[in-house]
């Protein structure tokens, strides 16, 4: 709806950069006014095998039973963004060299938009795009029986284009989806899709997986922002239009294998190349978003192409030879810390100078690597962060293995917030956390009292004890004196009764506790006051 992106011209291909940043052209998502057709997903953490399916699937009623027993898990999402985020009526996106739409004037009234979503749970979970419910500050939800519903949002993760929200309905009222794993689909089967394409209420369109394992491009407003992709992504040729975002693809059996998200088009309308993200990252991220409120992206911090034969030769490897060139690494990132090196020459290869001279990377944790996207993919499926992730790389013609740490996606958090850690000097006693004060614009983003003081949790680093104790940091994007910040976290009020009413008197308080002290916050989540008791840590500087 609403990118450091590093474009190198290698004949028509488009470098990207992996963070692990990278991305070949491909499709954009779609906006919250513009959603796609919808997905389901399961609460079951074991998924069942995509069934595979032929033309004769759609024959003998079997379109029609699918139709009645997930019609009613698909919701309608509506929501109202005051004055917009961009002062314009969100368009849909479009991909390089298509015509863009000119947006419509805003006249400081409120942005409305739609899109699709489906029921996850007996808890009232909703599942939908990102893109459709970012920076929205009403959220309904309209089931297939007429119902009318107020939703919150929960949780969000702009990265996989996913979103969870909920609403306060009895379990009895609520049709969970059923998700089937996505890795074990084929080309030419059947593809189903329920959604609200141009808001029509429970609209299916039916067509064939058309292709796997494409990439779809992560939006992102700020051009200086790395660029991500979602790897594993379906395309389907089943019609997906806008409104559609957030809704179901379906297999023959019923069953959710993706989230439709985005279109290839000119027009805005269906051209018989839609995307849906994969049920096996729905399944990946949802979960934590429930938990969490965000959901944190391993990272490795480089920007890379695949290796070309032209490449190849000009390093001195063979022509056959794959993988994936690192042509940049990011400073402080894991790859800088373990060593990989980046491109440090150029050749002229079609008349076009081209990066050469970096680390080839073969392999993943011993899983062959072919190509950037490769390397992308296993990542996402594979690596979580904080895990030991070992990469097989050739360098001046030589195979060697290098280790390193992943770490966590940067950019959660806008960099000109005032977000700032909480931990005072080299002696304090560690809680690990990032945070800023509640201002007037956050305790109204927040629904909280005006006066309202304290300190938001922005982000919690991973394994401290914020985390540890489960302490939320912020999900939701909202705009503040012309900056963009997350809010929606736990407000810290006082520690062990007393107030805490700014950064500056939390640090206070850390700077006179000791490592293994155990404190009692106070905190605001989700409007209502609770105490988490915390065993603080000790501050390595």
């Amino acid at each position: 709806m609403k990118s450091r992106q590093f474009l190198f011209s290698i004949g028509m291909i488009f470098l990207i950069v992996l963070g692990l940043v990278s991305c070949s052209g491909l499709e954009p998502a779609a906006s919250a006014a513009s959603p796609v057709i919808n997905t389901a997903a399961a609460s079951q953490p074991e998924l069942p095998a995509a069934s595979h399916s032929t033309a004769q699937a759609a024959v003998d009623g079997t379109l029609e039973q699918i139709y009645s027993r997930v019609n009613p898990s698909v919701v309608h999402i509506q929501v109202v963004q005051m004055n917009g985020a961009n002062g314009s009526t969100p368009s849909f996106p479009q991909l390089p060299g298509f015509p863009n739409l000119p947006d419509q004037p805003q006249l400081n009234t409120p942005t409305r938009g739609e899109g699709s979503g489906f029921v996850w749970d007996k808890d009232g979970h909703i599942i939908t795009n990102n893109h459709v419910v970012e920076s929205a500050d009403d959220i309904t939800v309209l089931f297939a029986d007429g119902r009318m519903v107020d939703a919150t949002l929960v949780g969000a993760d702009r990265d996989s284009d996913l979103a969870v929200l909920k609403v306060d309905l009895p379990a009895d009222q609520l049709q969970p989806v059923s998700l089937a794993d996505s890795t074990g689909l084929h080309v030419g089967e059947l593809a189903v899709a329920i959604g609200n394409p141009f808001g029509q209420e429970g609209t299916m369109t039916v067509g064939i997986i058309s292709a796997l394992g494409r990439l779809l491009p992560v939006e992102s407003a700020d051009l200086n922002a790395p660029r991500y992709n979602i790897p594993d992504v379906i395309q389907t040729d089943a019609a997906i239009n806008p409104g559609n975002s957030g809704g179901v693809l379906l297999n023959d059996q019923g069953e959710v294998i993706g989230v439709t998200s985005a279109i290839m088009s000119a027009v805005r309308s269906s051209s018989g190349i839609g995307f849906a993200i994969p049920s096996a990252i729905v399944q990946q991220v949802v979960p934590v978003l429930i938990t969490e409120g965000r959901y944190e992206h391993p990272y490795v911090g480089i920007s890379g192409t695949t290796l070309t034969p032209d490449q190849a030769a000009a390093m001195d490897l063979t022509s056959d030879q794959r993988g994936a060139l690192v042509v940049e690494v990011m400073a402080g990132s894991p790859a800088e810390k373990a060593g990989l090196q980046g491109s440090d020459q150029q050749a002229e290869i079609n008349g076009e100078q081209v990066p050469v001279g970096g680390d080839v990377i073969i392999a993943a944790d011993g899983r062959a690597i072919s190509s950037m996207d490769d390397l992308i993919t296993d990542l996402n499926r594979y690596a979580k962060v904080n895990d030991t992730y070992s990469l097989t790389v050739l360098r001046d013609g030589r195979e060697q293995i290098i280790e390193l740490t992943l770490a966590a996606r940067p950019g959660t958090v806008p960099e000109n917030s005032s977000v700032e850690s909480v931990e005072a000097a080299s002696n304090s006693a560690y809680l690990g956390i990032n945070g800023m004060n509640v201002t007037l614009d956050i305790a109204s983003a927040m629904s909280l009292p005006a006066d309202q003081a304290g300190v938001l949790v922005a982000q919690v680093v991973p394994n401290s004890p914020a985390d540890n104790a489960g302490l939320r940091g912020s999900y939701k994007p909202v705009d503040s004196q012309g900056q963009q910040i997350l809010v929606g976290g736990d407000v810290i009020t006082a520690v062990d009764g007393t107030l805490v009413a700014d950064m500056q008197a939390l640090k206070s308080i850390l700077t006179q506790a000791k490592p293994g002290d155990k404190v009692n916050l106070t905190i605001l989540r989700d409007g209502k006051e609770i105490t988490v008791k915390v065993e603080l840590g000790e501050l390595n500087k």
